[in-house]
């Protein structure tokens, strides 16, 4: 299980698609008390964070993840666009695992949700 914080449409279908195809159950999140709620209920073992949306506060999100000794342990990808070199401190500042450029985490989606599914027990 899966959960992402993207509110980018086309990034949501194609998520959403390669999930799918690679047998990967995935929910989607549409503000950031819901990324937590999700994370505490579903237990998913990736939460997947547009870094560049700014509806879902994703720094903030990941923050409070990362301090929350339940959530602590779920897995944080967060993905931005190259350049933005401030919000890419920010999101390994506030404890993401992983932070890829957007066109890194759109060419290798389906190898990032494949090894999240061998990663399940």
């Amino acid at each position: 299980m899966v959960v992402a914080a993207v509110d980018d449409f086309l990034f949501r279908s194609k998520i959403r698609a390669t999930a799918k195809h690679a047998g990967v159950d995935i929910s989607f999140a549409k503000n950031a008390g819901e990324i937590i709620e999700m994370a505490r209920t579903l237990k998913p073992s990736m939460v997947i964070f547009d870094l560049n949306s700014g509806s879902l506060d994703p720094i903030e999100t990941i923050r409070t993840m990362k301090t929350e000794p339940a959530l602590a342990g779920i897995r944080t990808l967060g993905f931005v666009s190259h350049v933005d070199a401030d919000r890419i401190h920010a999101a390994r500042t506030a404890g993401a695992d992983e932070v890829m450029a957007r066109s890194a985490f759109a060419g290798n989606l389906a190898d990032i949700l494949l090894t999240d599914r061998t990663a399940q027990p």
